[in-house]
């Protein structure tokens, strides 16, 4: 009898080897941002609802842009429009310290952070719909798990270079090097050969193809509530990171380098979950996984009310974004599995722009009760809401242990 040939790693494959080098240091470059961007708006204004507010910004940016980023993921080349969203972010996020070596310029950054959200809303769209043509609709979870293993990282030593970074030239040095990072992913993209996809012959009426997501994600019963739990959870969660900032900074008056140092220890917890998600559906399916990350999510982030040392917060920020790893992996993989290639950049779209409606709303109305009340409090309302929400999935198909076979 013969036996079953093993199928080929992943990382062996040319293009998706190189599709993954791309990822990884853009996401590496980002992290510079993530910690960067609330420091620098931080050192100017001293104010942790400026941080909110231009996370809800950009986030809005974001959703509106995803509007239309799915008709035009469906419509043209993808490969090409991945190249043209890096060479775009790159220089936009280059005009920030250049413009700052004339002196602060706020307003900038309310001008540029929005428009590079929108043009970043494009790109993860098309990344999302190109993946399965790269490894396969059966391979998508085990794509999904190498790609956020390895940006997670690069995103614990990017945060902790960040942290330094910005510690010792600024935080405008830190955003010149994830400009930089979006140059070395666009010269990946152009090497990588992304087979085009089959755009049906005859076209939808405008309307109907900017609908033609939701209307798939509402009609099938198990993404209908995803997408609306999801919501409640990003509007609980979105502006977490800007928190965890301001209770270092503020409450236990930590530096720069340490918070780095905090968030690169959280991103362990986002590459273990992102490693293990795979070998964990296999056993317990879908929906007792999702349901079950989710609630731990809500624990972890309830538990930070209680925490007053540098380590502790580090421990259960790994611990949330592993959780939070493992269900978005979860989540992106089944509409993939589910997803018809000519539509799946419109599903993704419409997915991420329900998703994220209620996220710039949630940012700036948890960091402005952080500023006036305390981080505390914020921290127990997030993580109470997050175990609400995995409550009521129970009683919903999401519960579902194997929803991809529908």
């Amino acid at each position: 009898m013969k036996q079953p040939v093993a199928p080929r790693s992943l990382l062996r494959r040319r293009d998706f080897a190189v599709f993954w080098g791309a990822q990884t240091f853009s996401v590496a470059g980002d992290s510079f941002a993530l910690i960067a961007v609330p420091l620098l708006i931080l050192k100017v204004t001293g104010s942790v609802a400026q941080m909110g507010l231009l996370t809800g910004i950009s986030g809005a940016a974001g959703v509106i842009a995803g509007i239309f980023a799915g008709v035009l993921v469906d419509r043209l080349d993808r490969r090409k429009l991945l190249l043209a969203s890096d060479i775009v972010r790159c220089l936009l996020y280059a005009t920030i310290p250049l413009a700052w070596l004339g002196g602060p310029q706020v307003w900038l950054l309310y001008t540029v952070l929005p428009l590079a959200a929108a043009v970043g809303m494009v790109y993860s769209v098309a990344s999302v719909a190109a993946l399965p043509t790269l490894v396969g609709e059966e391979r998508v979870t085990e794509a999904n798990g190498k790609l956020f293993a390895t940006s997670a990282a690069a995103g614990v030593l990017g945060p902790m270079l960040a942290g330094l970074v910005a510690g010792w030239f600024g935080p405008t040095a830190a955003i010149a090097i994830n400009a930089g990072s979006f140059a070395v992913s666009a010269v990946g993209v152009y090497l990588v050969r992304i087979p085009r996809h089959e755009v049906p012959a005859v076209r939808e009426k405008p309307w109907r193809e900017l609908l033609a997501g939701a209307i798939f994600l509402f009609r099938h019963r198990v993404l209908r509530v995803l997408t609306i739990l999801l919501s409640f959870f990003i509007f609980l969660t979105l502006g977490l990171t800007d928190i965890v900032i301001f209770r270092l900074k503020e409450d236990l008056g930590q530096p720069d380098g340490v918070i780095g140092v905090v968030l690169g220890v959280g991103a362990v917890g986002n590459m273990l979950g992102a490693a293990l998600v795979t070998r964990l559906r296999g056993r317990l399916g879908f929906g007792p996984l999702w349901i079950g990350a989710l609630a731990l999510a809500g624990s972890a982030i309830a538990a930070m009310a209680f925490l007053g040392t540098v380590w502790g917060v580090a421990a259960i920020m790994a611990f949330y974004l592993g959780c939070v790893s493992v269900a978005g992996i979860c989540s992106l993989s089944l509409r993939q599995q589910v997803t018809p290639a000519h539509l799946l950049g419109r599903v993704t779209s419409a997915f991420w722009t329900i998703h994220f409606s209620l996220g710039p709303l949630g940012a700036a109305a948890l960091t402005w009760g952080a500023g006036h009340y305390g981080s505390t409090p914020v921290f127990l309302f997030a993580g109470i809401g997050c175990l609400v929400i995995a409550a009521v999935a129970l009683f919903t198909p999401a519960r579902m242990r194997h929803p991809e076979t529908l």
